[in-house]
């Protein structure tokens, strides 16, 4: 299966009907694009497996197979799914990675831990620039999300012009660098987008998605009320996050530690980009174990119920650097993914058999976590903004993608295009889906 020079496809492998391990396919005269490269976290092999797989990722054997004709990656953001799994698979591609300076430092230290060091051509883009990927004209445009530098793209061929959102939402007050601005996408209903390619996370959510202020504001009147040690569970790649809980730190008189390689070297990253405040200090983890509960305030891995994270290791008392007593708090400062809920719940009962109390988002009136997707208002404001004729609602559930095609149509999106993983959709010459044209599966990177 081969574009002509007339085609213009869109292929999704992975991330599309599912949440997570994105990896999405765009075909133009002989050649594709791939943008994102992601994993997803405890999943079976197949719906009828009932064991699982640490880390597992879409099946890529469609463009393996035929990967002299993948002109380049491009990651849009350093979240895990959407990089996670490039170490892993980039030896069946071989070919050309395109992403932004933050993205590129996380990406360059997970190639080390899998023997890439300096083997990986990464090519840095900024906000506004375009690069020629093949037969390609690569856009990239600064938006807002739960990590340093997302960025959205219009992906122009002879064929049509695509937007592909990434992840994204409409953050006034973010904890890190600019305010959402809507100018560059106005800008972009006079350039004819044949296809807007978009984020569908929370597309059944009313109204606006809070910011990560908002979070920042919760965070602290939580913690600042808190006489014993406290812990926050949240994904080791929401730096925005971590800083704000550095924020807190420094008002409620309390050390800030990481347990977690992830953690680590995610804000060493950070740094090494000009993303993290040089005014927020961190202990080293060994220490914790000094000080007086009051003043540990302690950022671990593990909020999805992942076995082996730091947050199993300290409900089963086994982690090396901090044991938690009666009393003390335990925070989940993350959404459930779903399928993950027995996990979690699991978790937090392990916990309260020992006496330490645990608060998630859903059972606080405070803003604990706050979402780095959409609302229903933010799909309709960048639907009116962009004007697309064509909307594909991806990264979501069956029900999220629908929830997305219906507030595109209620924004005068002409027509809406819902398929699955495997399908492809047809943009030019003509508008289709042809259901199921590639086997989808998914592989396991970590059992």
């Amino acid at each position: 299966m081969i574009p002509s020079q007339d085609d213009l496809w869109f292929l999704p492998l992975g991330g599309t009907g599912e949440i997570g391990m994105n990896m999405n396919l765009y075909g133009h005269d002989g050649q594709w694009l791939m943008v994102d490269c992601g994993v997803s976290f405890n999943e079976p092999l197949t719906p009828d497996d009932l064991r699982t797989s640490e880390i597992v990722c879409a099946d890529p054997s469609f463009i393996t197979e035929q990967k002299e004709r993948l002109a380049g990656i491009v990651i849009t953001h350093a979240h895990e799914d959407h990089v996670g799994a490039l170490p892993f698979l980039w030896r069946r591609f071989k070919c050309p990675v395109y992403t932004t300076a933050f993205t590129a430092e996380v990406l360059r230290r997970k190639l080390v831990q899998v023997g890439l060091t300096d083997q990986v051509p990464i090519i840095e883009v900024k906000e506004n620039e375009t690069k020629k990927i093949g037969v390609f004209n690569v856009k990239w445009l600064g938006l807002t999300h739960s990590v340093p530098e997302p960025y959205a793209m219009t992906i122009d061929t002879p064929a049509g012009r695509i937007f592909h959102t990434g992840d994204w939402k409409i953050d006034k007050k973010p904890i890190l660098g600019d305010a959402f601005s809507p100018s560059a996408f106005k800008a972009l209903a006079k350039e004819n987008i044949l296809a807007m390619v978009c984020d569908s996370t929370n597309a059944l959510k009313d109204g606006f998605s809070p910011s990560e202020s908002d979070c920042y504001q919760g965070l602290l009147k939580t913690i600042e009320a808190e006489k014993k040690r406290v812990v926050v569970g949240c994904f080791s790649s929401n730096v925005a996050r971590l800083v704000a809980l550095g924020l807190v730190a420094k008002e409620t008189g309390r050390y800030l530690a990481l347990i977690g390689r992830s953690l680590t070297n995610m804000v060493s990253a950070a740094r090494a980009t000009g993303h993290w405040p040089d005014d927020l200090p961190i202990i080293d983890a060994t220490h914790l174990g000094y000080l007086p509960r009051e003043e540990v305030l302690a950022v671990v891995t593990g909020s999805q119920g992942e076995p082996r994270a730091t947050l199993n290791r300290l409900a089963a008392d086994n982690c090396f650097d901090l044991s938690l007593e009666a009393d003390d708090l335990v925070i989940f400062s993350s959404m459930r993914i779903p399928g993950n809920e027995q996990a979690i719940d699991r978790l937090a009962e392990q916990f309260k058999g020992r006496k330490i109390r645990t608060l998630q988002a859903h059972e606080t009136d405070l803003t604990i976590h706050v979402s780095g997707h959409p609302c229903r208002e933010e799909l309709k404001q960048l639907y009116t903004w962009v004007q697309p004729q064509l909307a594909i609602p991806v990264h979501g559930e069956p029900k999220h993608l629908d929830a997305n095609a219906d507030v595109a149509k209620l924004s005068h999106v002409p027509d809406q295009l819902i398929g699955r993983n495997g399908d492809l959709y047809q943009l030019a010459p003509n508008v289709s889906i042809r259901r199921q044209q590639v086997k989808v599966g998914r592989i396991a990177l970590l059992r």
